[in-house]
């Protein structure tokens, strides 16, 4: 083979390549570090410059790179410098492997410090004493609807919503053994729930057994004959499981949506969501007159939940999403008359919309 011919081979290609991105991406690092440290302070920094740099590059791309591996390649490189600077620690719902634990990875990358904790509460605690700048948290599911637990959590807690993670939820059947030779099929309830008439229709005189979580699913299924786990790709990846069926959800495009806590407000970016919780009086019409300043002022709820308050029985304490920033004037203007009818307003949180899937 000549040299002209060695030269076109794509493989030769490839590795040139991949070292001017390291050349390149070391650089972006040095000039990174060049810049003011309150560049890489805030939550909401990151989150504009990555939006920023991938609408720019994506206005630009001719393909076939997709919108998404951008937006997951820039995730990491601005993860990576961020570490550079300080390290950024965020709490979730352990152990790890779990959806929570895939969510962070997510919307922080991986160059954040990940701590698993043994509650939600204990998130949620984690977060309010400083331990962890965030953390991370399910609020609700597209086929389960919402995790209670979380939305108890919110009334005692000084924490801030700031950011939301929209994580699509792909539940696989893990096992060592063949499908006949299953006898019991462990997992999380929710995903158990989320796949109950595929297992129905494929292991119906199988046993399932609900367990605190799916990594605690994939770690009894690596270790126990016969036993089969529902878990996500990474559970698999740690536990070294085979991925005997792909995405066994009942229902397509399943997602779980995961809330960011932490103790700053965020500021206005223009394509917003704000969270809240009220109260109101025991009185016919109370809550007809509670949300009518919404439609008065134009402002579209995406979200409305009762829980009990827990205080006294048959209280409840009701939770509503709704569009845009807590700032904006028709916002505040719903939020004046609704403040006006209530017993009890607390602004969770405004934050940025979660990047499309």
């Amino acid at each position: 083979m000549s040299s002209d011919a060695a030269s076109d081979d794509p493989q030769d290609e490839l590795a040139k390549l991949d070292e001017q991105l390291l050349a390149m991406l070391n650089r972006r690092c040095e000039l990174s570090a060049q810049l003011d440290p309150e560049h890489h302070l805030s939550l909401a920094a990151e989150q504009r410059l990555e939006a920023e740099i991938v609408a720019r590059l994506g206005a630009r791309n001719a393909g076939p790179v997709t919108a998404e591996t951008l937006r997951a390649v820039y995730r990491e490189i601005l993860s990576g410098e961020l570490a550079m600077h300080r390290p950024t620690r965020v709490a979730y719902l352990g152990p790890e492997a779990t959806y929570t634990h895939q969510a962070v990875l997510r919307k922080f990358g991986h160059g954040v410090v990940c701590e698993a904790r043994a509650s939600m509460m204990n998130v949620f605690e984690a977060v309010e004493k400083g331990h962890v700048e965030f953390g991370v948290v399910p609020i609700e599911n597209s086929t389960e609807g919402a995790v209670t637990v979380t939305f108890d959590l919110f009334p005692d807690s000084s924490v801030t919503v700031v950011a939301e993670v929209c994580l699509p939820i792909h539940n696989h059947l893990l096992s060592r053994i063949e499908l006949a030779d299953i006898k019991r099929v462990v997992s999380h309830a929710q995903p158990l729930a989320q796949c109950r008439t595929w297992i129905e229709h494929n292991l119906p005189r199988v046993e399932t057994q609900a367990v605190s979580s799916t990594t605690a699913a994939a770690e009894i299924a690596a270790r126990e004959p016969h036993t089969a786990a529902i878990a996500g790709s990474l559970a698999a990846e740690t536990y070294g499981l085979p991925i005997l069926r792909e995405n066994i959800n009942d229902v397509a495009g399943n997602m779980t949506r995961f809330l960011v806590l932490g103790r700053e407000e965020a500021a206005p970016t223009g394509n917003d969501k704000t969270s809240i919780m009220f109260a109101i009086q025991d009185r016919v019409g109370a809550l007809y007159d509670a949300l009518l300043p919404f439609k008065d002022n134009g402002v579209n709820m995406t979200m409305i939940q009762s829980r009990p308050s827990k205080r006294k029985s048959w209280d409840y304490h009701f939770f509503v999403d709704f569009t845009g920033h807590a700032s904006d004037p028709q916002n505040a203007a719903a939020l004046k008359g609704l403040g006006a009818q209530c017993s009890f307003l607390k602004i969770l949180g405004s934050y940025p919309v979660a990047a499309p899937i």
